[in-house]
């Protein structure tokens, strides 16, 4: 069977960010950007991620910023190939993976002194999820959907076809990161800093219990489900056994004297002629003995191989690496405007195989894989209206076609991910705020990148909420953040490597809610 009918399950989960960012970067790192995505220009204590140079218009002393975001996300791709009909007899099937992080926690820390911030952060940089796909992927079940169609293109017919895929990964890229800010005068300010990224990836899985209906004379008359692996099992033992039956014939001199030949010459019955014909789907009565055990030893060849790939295959891996973000900073303050700029070099990360169990000999032990963070350019500017209202727009850049990925995959990305974000907050009272925003992502990849192991859409994000001030010193941020993207439908005339056509549209949906603390002291 093909090796591909494998390789999906073991791929199955794509490395980008379960929440807002880019392919590998989440962005989402407080909740003040749940409720006002727009922080690329942020004064306050979120800025140790977003803005670093611009802490130093906090006040002097400690400050401290605790989030946890319960994020939900769910994937589906809509396929059309002709072949799923032998699954439930419709040609259209529906594949979707849950995602679900209930507990993202995130904390940033600031120490000011005159013209001088140390400040300090944890974050889920990148990742952030547990996905499961209870009934896999098209890539899955689109080989396995081509045994009926091979079987019966060799004489055996077969129209269905069943198996038991499932797959469940998580995928974390914690970041921990330290910054150092200084005031250079009243209108610029500087900040550099290092961000140390630890990858940890988990992937269980299983494709087992492969079921089709061959009716064959022999090894399934009545046409029934029956286990592919059982099936091709015996199939190999039936195609030895008549090519072993063709043995002492070969040795009497006879193996260039055609079935007709001998049948005519009552070596060989009628009967028997029929059952070796029937064995290869196909009247073999006008071949040579040698020719026909050959088409007997190669099929038993085959089906061996078949048996191989149909049976249960079980997937058990971790995978862990690390890698060292340098990142500097520079905000410029005048009157009411404020514009931060920051800029994220390229991490250079390798994720390296810790393999229990695999089946399939694709992910050996110890074998390392590319998964580069990008580089990121973010620029924000913000305009405050004395007393009630704050303004502010933000853009990011993620580098990401230089980014090095599993299989070059960063080849098919023209420049990276885009996004424009644009925000707004009232403070109602000293007790009260309200804000909201939105951020509009394009994403740079192409239809050679798109597949349901990893795809990347167009989208829109909507978050808002508001902050209550408990006290002077200690306030409480509340935000929910959602995203509607652009459905993405990619044709192929091979479809997962099966030489048909087919064609998978693919969706996602996604939400988040936030809750955190801000605490002066």
């Amino acid at each position: 069977m093909k090796k591909n009918l494998l390789l999906a399950m073991l791929l199955a989960f794509p490395t980008s960010a379960l929440l807002a960012g880019g392919l590998l970067t989440n962005t989402n790192q407080s909740v003040h950007f749940l409720r006002d995505p727009a922080r690329e220009a942020s004064t306050e204590i979120d800025a140790v991620y977003t803005n670093p140079a611009g802490l130093l218009f906090l006040s002097d002393g400690f400050h401290l910023s605790i989030t946890n975001q319960s994020a939900f996300q769910t994937r589906t791709i809509t396929s059309t190939f002709a072949p799923f009909a032998g699954y439930g007899g419709n040609e259209t099937k529906v594949f979707q993976g849950e995602a679900s992080a209930p507990i993202i926690p995130s904390f940033q820390f600031a120490y000011k002194k005159d013209n001088y911030v140390i400040s300090a952060a944890f974050a889920i940089t990148g990742g952030g999820g547990e996905a499961t796909f209870n009934h896999g992927l098209p890539s899955f079940e689109a080989p396995i959907s081509m045994i009926p169609v091979s079987l019966s293109a060799a004489g055996v017919p077969t129209t269905a076809y069943s198996v038991d895929g499932y797959m469940q990964g998580r995928q974390f890229l914690y970041g921990f990161q330290i910054n150092g800010s200084y005031k250079l005068n009243d209108a610029f300010s500087v900040a550099a800093g290092l961000r140390l990224n630890i990858a940890s990836n988990a992937y269980k899985g299983h494709l087992r219990n492969i079921m089709i209906n061959p009716q064959h004379p022999v090894l399934n008359p009545t046409g029934s489900m029956m286990s592919a692996n059982t099936f091709f099992t015996n199939a190999a033992t039936l195609a030895t056994s008549a090519s072993t039956s063709l043995v002492p014939i070969v040795a009497a001199g006879y193996g260039t004297a055609t079935l007709a030949q001998l049948q005519a010459a009552g070596t060989l019955s009628a009967a028997q002629v029929a059952q070796l014909s029937a064995g290869l789907g196909k009247d073999v009565s006008g071949l040579q003995v040698t020719q026909v055990q050959s088409l007997y030893n190669g099929a038993a060849a085959t089906y061996s191989a078949n048996a191989q790939a149909t049976a249960d295959k079980y997937l058990d891996c971790t995978q862990t690496g690390w890698g060292v973000t340098p990142i500097i900073g520079v905000d410029y303050h005048v009157t009411n405007w404020n514009v931060g700029v920051k800029y994220e070099f390229k991490t250079s990360l390798n994720i390296q195989n810790n393999t229990v169990i695999d089946d399939t000999g694709l992910f050996p032990n110890g074998v390392n894989t590319p998964n580069d963070v990008p580089a990121l350019l973010t620029v924000g500017v913000a305009y405050k209206v004395p007393h009630h209202f704050d303004f502010s727009v933000g853009y990011h850049h993620f580098f990401d076609s230089d980014a090095k990925m599993a299989d070059n995959k960063q080849q098919y990305i023209h420049g990276g991910v885009t996004e424009y974000l644009f925000g707004g907050e009232y403070t109602i009272n000293k007790l009260f705020l309200v804000s909201a925003g939105a951020q509009i992502t394009r994403t740079g990849v192409t239809d050679p990148y798109q597949s349901d192991m990893s795809f990347s859409l167009n989208s829109y994000s909507i978050g808002f909420g508001g902050a209550i001030n408990l006290t002077p010193k200690l306030r409480l941020n509340l935000a929910y953040f959602f995203t509607n993207y652009a459905k993405w439908t990619k044709q192929s005339s091979n479809y997962n490597n099966t030489t048909l056509a087919g064609t998978d549209v693919f969706d996602r949906t996604n939400k988040v809610f936030g809750i955190g603390v801000d605490y002066d002291f």
